[in-house]
């Protein structure tokens, strides 16, 4: 198991989100290992506390001083009254893990009313990997701990399956399963993309209405993520549609139909993409260091991958997967620092040397990922 960078204050009450397989079970069962854990993925457990959520509190021990956990809390959202019940008369503390916070907003409960602190677990990092991490096998399997085994491909497929089956259509997000499996596909055809929801819907046969709910349980699923345009203070006219992004490149992987038509270098730079935005997002999260993240695009079709803004300053960050290095990569980043010159400029390649050009500094991908809390306080 690797040690992950999540290390909230046990004196807390902690409500842990993220998607399933991103090892939130394993790492409260590790982080606190002498809590009481009740499993609601557990048949007979769930059955008990959706027929009578306060029989919770018949099986902590008097006088218990440890951690409760609950596990996928969003299955019997009436547990959270139970729990803040029991936090205010009996001065327990409890962690609460789930895959979306999306059906416990829905129906209108509380999410403890400022008595927990809320966090989300990220796949891992190649911080939390160290000398295990590998950029070549990182965009093919992604950052999942369970895709890092040998059986990675069948894992990953099984895992688009579990969620289509159990979080979409148990949950009651959907009625149409199918529809919203033809969804998954033809929106992996958007990754690192400008999102058009018209296009999409038109793609997949399905209303545009339709479309852009289905679009919101990805995010609200924690399995697909929006990247908005940066327009600070912009000094040319600039798009206003965000980017879409599947939360992890295995999964994209996973859930991109395999075509005639796909060339290696199209698809390996996306998952070059989709890995950066999903290491910054994480290490940004999990070190709380304040950046908004964006991606900077002009009418004229100057490009910046991503803008990170935040009390730390503006940082601006272009991915390419080749491994040489041309002067006219820089060309999105030098249009950016026209108009943000307090800017620091970034370059990520696949090639093997750590350069200093034109005030841009240029990163290997595998030694920028493992530096990034270095470079992000930069």
């Amino acid at each position: 198991m690797y040690t992950r960078l999540l290390t909230p204050d046990k004196r807390n009450n902690v409500l842990l989100f993220g998607p399933r397989g991103t090892g939130k079970t394993t790492w409260v069962l590790h982080y606190y290992p002498e809590a009481l854990k009740f499993d609601l993925l557990d048949s007979e457990t769930y059955k008990e506390f959706l027929a009578k959520p306060n029989r919770l509190a018949n099986y902590i021990p008097p006088g218990f001083k440890g951690q409760v956990i609950i596990d996928e809390i969003q299955r019997v959202p009436e547990l959270l009254n139970e729990v803040h019940r029991l936090i205010e008369s009996l001065k327990i503390t409890f962690v609460l893990t789930g895959s979306s916070a999306r059906k416990l907003r829905r129906k209108g409960h509380n999410l403890l009313a400022g008595r927990a602190l809320s966090y989300h677990m990220h796949p891992l990092t190649a911080i939390e990997m160290k000398e295990d991490f590998s950029i070549e096998q990182a965009l093919v399997r992604g950052m999942l701990p369970m895709a890092q085994q040998d059986n990675y491909e069948k894992y990953l497929q099984t895992y688009v399956q579990t969620y289509l089956e159990q979080e979409i259509l148990q949950e009651g997000l959907t009625r149409n399963l199918s529809a919203f499996s033809r969804f998954m596909e033809v929106a992996s055809l958007s990754q690192g993309q400008i999102l058009n929801i018209t296009n999409v819907a038109r793609e997949a046969g399905i209303e545009r209405s339709v479309v852009a709910g289905y679009f919101e349980i990805l995010r609200d699923l924690l399995i697909g993520y929006s990247l908005p345009p940066f327009s600070k203070k912009a000094k040319r006219r600039l798009v206003s549609h965000p980017k879409f992004y599947y939360f992890d490149p295995g999964i994209y992987h996973a859930i991109r139909p395999k075509g005639p038509y796909d060339t290696p270098k199209e698809v390996s730079g996306i998952s070059l993409e989709t890995l950066v935005h999903q290491q910054i997002n994480a290490v940004n999260e999990l070190l709380d260091l304040g950046y908004k993240m964006y991606y900077f695009r002009t009418a004229s079709g100057i490009e910046v991958d991503f803008i990170l803004y935040g009390k730390k300053g503006i940082k601006a960050v272009e991915v390419k997967a080749t491994d040489r290095f041309q002067d006219n990569m820089l060309a999105g980043l030098k249009k950016f620092r026209g108009d943000y010159p307090e800017a620091k400029l970034y370059l990520l390649y696949g090639g093997a040397k750590k350069m200093y050009v034109d005030d841009v500094t240029i990163l290997p991908i595998q030694e920028a990922l493992l530096t990034l809390d270095k470079w992000l306080e930069a």
